[in-house]
């Protein structure tokens, strides 16, 4: 039987990573925006996902972000959920067994990218990591946009019935036919969240438990709102807020995240709008979008 992680519903936040001009990590910055977060009505914060460039940091840096928003979080009364996930599985468990030592609640562990593996190879991939460190919530993400490999229902729901420690599905393929499966078919205690801001609101109405959001890195308190309404039934309330806020969950993506994410957090005096290579700084038509955007939703 799937473990039961009461913390794990609502809105968790995938951090941006706040880098230095001369690339390296914003410590100071990083805590700020942890706490920024709780304080806005986060519960759960999740560094180290794509939206924290986790794939350009070293397992060092990495490590090293995750433990800074550890301490954030348990001094705050929230929780973590480390991206821990990779194309290796070898590397994946080990990195996995680190971040649970440096006091993660739980692990964020991505389809493996670039190799494609079968569903066989996705079954026999998540299985291991979840030998590994039994006892350690997993949550799966799955992402086809980004890894060009989905998880399917059938190996979504056959994890979370033969591993009780793969306890969520962070579900980005898009397909809502896909996630309704699994909703309708997922073992007691399995959960479902929408890796997807725009499609938070029509996931929870039809059974999703909460969301790994990017735009709660700009607005957390509008972002954790809305999904607290839903969750609650208040569907009328949380309407409201997500036509709101929409333009800005899809303006998050007119180019790569998180660098349009990273341009209004800059525009709002957060962090300095530095990315590391392959990611640069979004296009001036860009900056002149997100700035109509940002004056249409949060009044600057």
């Amino acid at each position: 039987m799937t473990m039961k992680i009461d913390w794990m519903q609502g809105c968790a936040t995938a951090l941006v990573t706040p880098f230095n001009k001369d690339g390296s990590i914003d410590d100071e910055c990083c805590r700020k925006l942890a706490e920024r977060q709780i304080k806005g009505g986060v519960k759960i914060l999740v560094p180290c996902g794509t939206t924290g460039e986790n794939v350009t940091m070293d397992e060092s840096e990495r490590l090293h972000v995750i433990k800074m928003a550890v301490e954030v979080a348990k001094n705050l009364g929230a929780h973590v959920i480390a991206g821990t996930g990779s194309n290796n599985t070898a590397a994946t468990i080990d990195f996995t067994r680190r971040a649970r030592e440096a006091g993660a609640d739980a692990a964020l562990v991505v389809a493996p990218y670039y190799n494609k593996p079968t569903q066989e190879g996705m079954f026999a991939h998540f299985g291991e990591i979840a030998k590994s460190v039994k006892g350690f919530p997993i949550m799966l993400y799955n992402v086809p946009s980004r890894t060009s490999s989905n998880i399917s229902a059938a190996t979504t729901i056959r994890l979370a019935e033969k591993y009780e420690n793969i306890v969520a599905t962070k579900e980005a393929s898009g397909d809502y036919s896909q996630v309704m499966q699994i909703i309708a078919r997922r073992p007691k205690n399995f959960k479902v969240f929408s890796g997807d801001d725009a499609s938070t609101l029509p996931l929870i109405v039809l059974g999703a438990d909460g969301l790994v959001s990017v735009c709660a890195n700009e607005i957390p308190k509008e972002t954790s709102k809305m999904v607290e309404h839903a969750l609650n039934g208040s569907f009328h309330f949380a309407r409201k807020i997500h036509y709101k806020i929409l333009p800005l969950m899809d303006a998050n993506f007119i180019e790569s995240s998180p660098a349009p994410c990273k341009f209004v957090m800059k525009e709002m005096g957060l962090l300095e709008e530095n990315l590391r290579l392959p990611l640069v700084p979004v296009a001036p038509e860009t900056r002149a979008k997100l700035k109509a955007v940002m004056k249409e939703v949060i009044g600057k």
